[in-house]
């Protein structure tokens, strides 16, 4: 077989529709267009973004800036006074954390609270850490690593 030999499969190519060319031919007077109205015309049609006399979109939002309520991190929250179950030199991370059942899914991370006391030294591996925790944390020997914003 050589180049000029293939040709397409019969039926896979269709002719086009010519449009207009008399009423014997199923497309002729208005060609397809309907009668009368912007698409019917040349030139005819809608510029892009029009929304068919609705308000558009560019002119209902705000135009300094608002603020994206999806974009919102949801964060899983634990207490100093929590970790005292685990024990003394033990790694604390979320896998540990939702062993324990202390959280479970569906959070962005989680955030470390300084509500009670601590009294054995942990490596705590979290998001966020308030600076009371944190120091509640290094008090009684331990260590906060922050990873994540």
């Amino acid at each position: 077989m050589k180049l000029h030999e293939l040709s397409p499969a019969p039926g896979s190519r269709k002719s086009r529709k010519r449009l207009g060319r008399g009423v014997a031919s199923g497309q002729g007077k208005t060609a397809g267009r309907g009668t009368k109205g912007c698409n019917s015309r040349s030139g005819g049609g809608v510029r892009p973004g029009y929304e068919g006399g609705q308000m558009p979109i560019h002119r209902r939002l705000p135009k300094r800036g608002f603020t994206n309520i999806f974009a919102k991190k949801k964060y899983a929250v634990i207490n100093v006074r929590d970790l005292s179950r685990f024990e003394a030199g033990s790694t604390v991370d979320e896998a540990e954390l939702i062993r324990c059942k202390m959280v479970s899914g569906g959070h962005d991370g989680i955030k470390l609270l300084g509500q009670g006391e601590i009294g054995v030294s942990l490596t705590v591996k979290v998001d966020k850490v308030t600076d009371g925790a944190k120091k509640k944390i290094e008090a009684a020997g331990g260590t906060v690593e922050v990873s994540g914003s």
